[in-house]
This record gives structure tokens, C-alpha cells and sequence, in this order.
């Protein structure tokens, strides 16, 4: 207590200053580092004073707090992990669906329940930090990383977003079973060429501004503490320096005093892939000046702050306030006094039974029933109520039906990114093939074939390693379709009641630096699908994918589509479920799909004005829209009303709506607002969500469906970049989807 940066009693502001006061300029530096756990330790934090790590196994965690125990400050470390849709890398951990999945709930309570869980696995096992949520919109599905994402849309990606923040941040920093929440990637960084990952971004301030931007706004003033930077440049300057975005739209606008975390070896990236440095020195200045204070995985950084320094570059206390917001971090959490070590007696509730059946119910939910000809429930009569209850006889097809780790995703053990573990407890995880053999009516029978295969790897001519020491994904090949598998396939399929095809991508095609060229199916599996549809049986088509693919012409002729996105854990119970009538399907697409690559990209909220509506040789009309998803019932919409049809922009607009089940199954119905104005001066989207409800219905019952419309959010961003409420009329538009077809119209007029 003799240093006043160890009482706890004083205020973190005055921890804070006194701490930073007692620090050299290499102990600045090195607190701004964020360094793998996977390399030298030792080196990281008694050499290079790291503040932080990341990718760590337990026993790394333990082995840093120790040698941080024989620093000079002993300044705890803050211990970072990927804990993207639950904890990641840790064996027997709740891994949910992926983002993009849970999107499919619309749900942010839910949202906010799976972060909470996960804060819970996480905090109890020494990890204080999450890289998540997502806020990029998704809009070139070749992307690699839509899975990652909420989708396409600005509104409900805030709503999930700040849910998550939330449920990760629980009561506070005080709190020791909250982690640090992260918004990623600020900003604009999904705004793609051609699909290609952290490419030039093309976007003007007013474009960030109209719907890139409002996400991030959204969650700084939910609290999330820190957000993490894109890769990319934007009009030729990478985000890590945009002065623009950070200093005076974050922090002078908006007001944020979170942490800002460059993404992996960003700094190193404007000297050895960019070039927009010519060294160290110059990217540690670039990047210090523009307000950076963690530096992930660039651990040159160090050798070129200090030499920025000593050659007068920088400033003695230019690190200050980085620093200064690093340690207030730590601080709030505690971490001098406790620094949150893996607890033995803790780790038990990694995995507990409450957290696989929050996950099971995300994973009902997450599933999206996108075409149905009736034969949906299998065993149940068209109309009728109930589940399946005779005897059924159903052929497994396809190479994902029983691929238990791919139906985790990315970012899940499996999918590469940590050294120690190579996949989750293969006991914990049901496949489609284990959901449908457990959850059939007694004496049916289940069979199984392969179908086809989807892939090979051959490694890269360009050599196992980028610059910067990551590893250079292999080359993908598909593989042809086999004769003998399909044979077996269809073998199978003529013999039985229904087919279950199981078909998606694979974790080679996602993430990082893996965007694909194209969106179809890949390997054998065209062949396999046009081959089960042609036996006239019957068939389920389950797409497990990371993302939105393009299906074949075959399936048109299909009984039934599902997207089941990556499930999770129990996707493979929740989609035998839906499939046997045990659960009721309720999933809404929060991304759109393409008939055809060519037609990228293919969001709901596209700006009018082009010459036709359609491509010379296609339709521009997506396959699915964002907002579409069936139910086992059927549900009609009527009566749409305004409480005003004349309003100031500080009022609100209540639409009302009937909606009636007039089926015979219960449905959970996502009532969508969107709202279109009618003349803008400057182009505009032709309609963006603006709310929703969801509702539970009986069968034959009605429900009259409020939504309120705060006319404050009616706004555009003007041709000056400002966000206003342009007097005019503005149509709202009420019904299941984005689909116009699908919407009810009324209208009021702004004063």
C-alpha cells in the first residue's frame, strides 16, 4: 500500500495517474502490447512488459502470472480470447450457433442469455476478454467471415449486438463472472472487393455514416468497453490511422472512452502488406498518433516505438493515454487485487446442463424453414396438429449428416485457429444423423450413406506461412462426384418414406482469408442432390452452411429447404425435431439469398435507382429474402392502422396489425416494420427495418400486433452527411418478411 496505484480504496482515475507516473517509456510501450500466448512468454512479458495476451491455454494463463509476479510493477496482464459463440477453445464448453445463425432468432433476450452463459464459461476458466460481437453487414456473401455476422441489416444487427454486450458485460466490471465485450470490426470492414477478406473497403464518410456507422454508435452508448479496428484501408488509408473515425466521430461525437485493439498484426501490416510505412518506427507513430492503445500480435511495435522516441518522432508521453485507458480496464476489473486466474473449483460450470439447454433452444430457433410442400412434419398429416408417431423409414444422405466438429463452425476447436485442442468432445455434439436416430417414433428406421465428398487440400505454392508468421490456408480442390456413393445414396433413398440430405459448405471454405469465388455447392454434392430428388422420394434438404449458398435447379423439386446455418451442439437435435414435428419452426432469415453469384450483392436495402429491374439474362430478385421463413401453419395479416397519419419528427407512430394463425399448429411470428420515404435529397434505401414483434399464436387464434415507430427514427443521412428527419410522407409497411409482395402499406406525412 506504500504505492497508491495498490490501494483499492482510491479512485481509478488517481490508480491510474499515480501508476503511469512510476513507469518508464519501455513499460508504456510494452503495456500497449497485446502478444500470443503461443510464443515465448517469458520474452513477451519480462522483455517486451506485454499488457496483454491472447490464444492461451490454462496453463499459459498461470505460468504468465507468474513471471508478471517478477516485473518491476507486477502490472497484471489482461488475458484475451476468441469466445466467439461461446468459449471457443476450451474443451467441453457450450458452443452455440454461430452469429449468423443466432441472428436467425431475432430474438435479443435470447442473444443476451448466450452471451451471459458464455461470460460464465469463460470468466470462470481465466479469460477476462471476448473479440465479439460482430457489427459488420454482411453484403458480398463470397466473404469468408458472414458467418460471423449478424447479416445484412443495420437495425437488427444493433438490437443483437447490444443484447450480446449486455449479456458479456452482466453487472458490471466488478462483476467477476463479466467479460470485456468487443465491437469488431470498426468499421466498414465487410464492405468487400469482389468478396475478397480485408481488401480496399470503397466507402464514402456519408455511406459509413448512412448505415455502417449506427451499429457502433448503438453499442458505445450500451457501454461495450473496447472495440476492435478492421484490416482494411478506406480511400487509401487503413482504419488504424483514419483520424476521421476515430478521433472525431468515436471519441469526439460519440464520446467513447473505451479501449481501442488493432486486429491481428495490423501495425506490421502498414509496413509489410500495405506499405504505407516504411518501418516500425513511422507505423508506431501513424498508429499511436491516430489513438490505437493495444496493439494485437505486432511485436515490433515495441523496437519501433522506442526508436521513434530516442530519433524524436514521438513525445516521452505520448503512450500516456493509451496506457492511461488500458489500466482503467484493469483497474475496473480488478485484476490488481484479483487477477482472475483459472479456478478449479469454478471450471465446473463449463458445459453445465442449464447452458445445453439455453443451447438447444438457440438452436431451435436458429433454424430456418425456407420452402415446404407439405410433406413437413414427416409422419403427420398436411394441417394436422402433433408429431410423428408411426413408424418411419428415413435414408441420411450427404456428407455433412454426421460431420459433428463442421457443424460447429469457425472459430469452435476444430476450426484451427488454437494449437491446443483440435475439436470439441465428440459426446457432447448431435449430429443430424444422431438427432434424427434418438428422436424418431419408436420402430422406425434410419439409414445412413455418404452421398459424396466435398473437398481435398493441397498446400500452397506460395509457401505455409504469410509474412507476418500466420499460416497460409491450403489451396481448396473440390472433389468429383462418386458414382459408387450416390449409387448407395439412391439405393437408400428408393426404399424409404423421405430422404434427409444433409449438404452445406466445409470449414476450409470459412474465415479469414478463406472467401470463395463462387456459392454453389461444392465436391460431389450437385450430383448427389440431382440424383436423390430424381428417385421421386421425398427429400428434406438441409443446408448447413456458414452463409447464404446457391442451390441447384434440382431443387425445385424438393419436399422441403431448411437452413440450419452451424447449429451448434445440438443442431443436430433441434433439426430433427423441427423435421419430426416435435418443435415448431420460427427462424427468420437475417441475410438474403442469391439465385445466382452473379447477382451479388443481393441486401434488402439497396439505394433506388438503376436502369431496368433485372439482369439481361437473370433475375435480380433474390431466392429468399431477409425477414422470409416458413411455419408448419398458416398466417395471415390484415388491418393495418397509424394512430396519426400527420406527426411532428419528436412524436411516434403506433402501426397496428392483425395477424391470425389460421392453421392448425402453434407459430412464433416475427411481425416486421419497415419504413420507405418517399421523396429524399439524396438517394436513399427503398425500405429499411425500423422494429418488430414477435408473437406466439395458437392455432385459430389472433392477435392485434402494436409497433412503435419513433418518428426520430425516420431518418436519411443528407447529401453534408448529416443524419435528419426530412419533412414528406413515409410509407410503413407491415408483414413476415422484406418481400413486397408480402407487406401491408399505410402511410403518414411528416410536418
Amino acid at each position: 500500500m506504500s504505492e497508491p496505484f495498490r490501494d483499492p480504496a482510491l479512485p481509478t482515475a488517481d490508480r491510474v495517474a499515480d501508476l503511469v507516473s512510476r513507469m518508464s517509456i519501455a513499460e508504456k510501450v510494452g503495456q500497449m502490447l497485446q502478444l500470443d500466448a503461443r510464443d515465448d512468454l517469458a520474452e513477451a512479458v519480462q522483455v517486451r512488459h506485454a499488457g496483454s495476451i491472447l490464444h492461451t491455454s490454462p496453463e499459459r494463463i498461470v505460468e504468465a502470472n507468474r513471471l508478471t509476479a517478477q516485473t518491476r510493477l507486477r502490472i497484471p496482464l489482461l488475458v484475451a480470447e476468441d469466445c466467439i459463440h461461446g468459449h471457443s477453445f476450451w474443451p467441453g464448453a457450450t458452443i452455440f450457433p454461430t452469429q449468423l445463425g443466432m441472428a436467425a432468432s431475432w430474438d435479443p433476450g435470447l442473444l443476451e442469455r448466450v452471451a451471459r452463459a458464455t461470460a460464465v464459461e469463460v470468466a470462470a476458466t481465466g479469460i477476462h476478454w471476448t473479440f465479439s460481437p460482430v457489427l459488420c453487414i454482411a453484403r458480398d456473401l463470397r466473404w469468408g467471415r458472414v458467418d460471423e455476422t449478424f447479416g445484412e441489416d443495420p437495425h437488427l444487427i444493433g438490437e443483437l449486438a447490444s443484447a450480446m454486450v449486455r449479456g458479456y458485460q452482466g453487472e458490471g466490471m466488478a462483476d467477476r463472472t463479466a467479460i470485456l465485450a468487443t465491437a469488431k470490426h470498426f468499421a466498414g470492414y465487410s464492405e468487400t472487393q469482389g468478396g475478397r477478406d480485408a481488401s480496399e473497403a470503397d466507402l464514402s464518410r456519408r455511406k459509413l455514416r448512412s448505415w455502417f456507422l449506427p451499429p457502433f454508435e448503438r453499442v458505445a452508448r450500451e457501454g461495450c468497453r473496447t472495440f476492435m479496428l478492421g484490416y482494411q484501408t478506406t480511400d487509401g488509408v487503413p482504419i488504424v490511422v483514419n483520424d476521421w473515425l476515430l478521433t472525431e466521430v468515436l471519441k469526439d461525437e460519440w464520446g467513447y472512452t473505451g479501449m481501442l485493439v488493432t486486429d491481428w498484426d495490423n501495425v506490421g501490416r502498414m509496413v509489410w502488406e500495405q506499405r504505407v510505412q516504411p518501418d516500425y518506427a513511422r507505423a508506431a507513430v501513424a498508429a499511436t498518433r491516430a489513438g490505437n492503445d493495444m496493439i494485437m500480435t505486432t511485436p515490433r511495435f515495441f523496437e519501433g516505438a522506442l526508436e521513434a522516441v530516442e530519433t524524436g518522432l514521438l513525445t516521452d508521453d505520448a503512450f500516456d493515454d493509451a496506457v492511461a485507458r488500458i489500466l482503467t480496464i484493469k483497474f475496473d476489473l480488478g485484476l490488481f487485487e484479483d487477477p482472475r486466474l483459472p479456478d478449479g473449483g469454478r471450471e465446473s460450470v463449463v458445459g453445465q446442463s442449464a447452458h445445453t439447454d439455453l443451447n438447444l433452444e438457440t438452436a431451435r430457433r436458429s433454424i430456418v424453414l425456407l420452402e415446404n410442400d407439405g410433406t413437413l412434419p414427416l409422419g403427420v398429416a398436411p394441417g394436422a396438429a402433433g408429431a410423428a408417431s408411426r413408424p418411419l423409414r428415413i435414408s441420411v444422405a450427404g456428407p455433412l449428416a454426421d460431420d459433428a466438429q463442421y457443424q460447429l463452425g469457425d472459430w469452435a476447436g476444430g476450426s484451427g485457429q488454437a494449437g491446443w485442442i483440435d475439436g470439441q468432445p465428440r459426446e457432447l455434439i448431435v449430429t443430424v444423423l444422431d438427432g434424427l436416430r434418438e428422436h424418431a417414433p419408436a420402430g422406425s428406421t434410419i439409414t445412413y450413406s455418404r452421398g459424396a465428398d466435398i473437398l481435398d487440400l493441397e498446400p500452397s505454392s506460395r509457401g505455409a506461412t504469410f509474412p507476418d508468421g500466420q499460416p497460409r490456408p491450403p489451396v481448396v480442390r473440390a472433389c468429383d462426384p462418386d458414382d459408387a456413393l450416390i449409387a448407395e445414396a439412391v439405393a437408400e433413398a428408393e426404399q424409404a418414406d423421405a430422404v434427409v440430405a444433409v449438404v452445406g459448405d466445409h470449414i476450409e471454405l470459412v474465415g479469414e482469408g478463406r472467401s470463395t469465388a463462387t456459392l454453389e455447392l461444392i465436391g460431389g454434392q450437385i450430383a448427389l442432390l440431382d440424383a436423390l430428388i430424381a428417385t421421386g422420394t421425398p427429400v428434406i434438404v438441409v443446408l448447413l452452411a456458414s452463409k447464404p449458398l446457391v442451390l441447384p435447379s434440382s431443387v425445385v423439386g424438393a419436399a422441403a429447404v431448411l437452413w440450419a446455418a452451424n447449429p451448434g451442439m445440438q443442431g443436430g437435435r433441434a433439426i430433427a425435431e423441427i423435421v419430426l414435428g416435435q418443435v415448431e419452426p420460427s427462424g427468420r432469415l437475417p441475410i438474403s439469398f442469391a439465385r445466382h453469384v452473379g447477382q451479388q450483392p443481393t441486401y434488402y436495402n439497396q439505394i433506388r435507382g438503376q436502369h431496368g429491374d433485372r439482369y439481361a439474362d437473370l433475375t435480380q430478385s433474390p431466392a429468399w429474402v431477409f425477414g422470409q421463413g416458413r411455419a408448419y401453419s398458416a398466417v395471415e395479416y390484415s388491418d393495418l392502422t397509424l394512430s396519426s397519419t400527420s406527426v411532428r419528427p419528436d412524436q411516434v407512430v403506433v402501426a397496428e396489425v392483425t395477424v391470425a394463425n389460421t392453421g392448425h399448429r402453434p407459430v412464433r411470428e416475427t411481425v416486421q416494420l419497415y419504413v420507405r420515404d418517399d421523396v429524399t435529397s439524396a438517394s436513399w434505401a427503398d425500405k429499411e427495418l425500423k422494429g418488430y414483434q414477435q408473437v406466439l399464436l395458437e392455432p385459430g387464434a389472433s392477435a392485434r400486433v402494436r409497433l412503435p415507430l419513433p418518428v426520430a427514427d425516420c431518418t436519411i443521412v443528407d447529401a453534408e452527411g448529416r443524419r435528419v428527419v426530412e419533412p414528406g410522407d413515409v410509407d410503413v409497411l407491415v408483414g413476415p418478411s422484406s418481400r413486397d409482395e408480402a407487406l401491408l402499406t399505410a402511410r403518414f406525412t411528416i410536418r
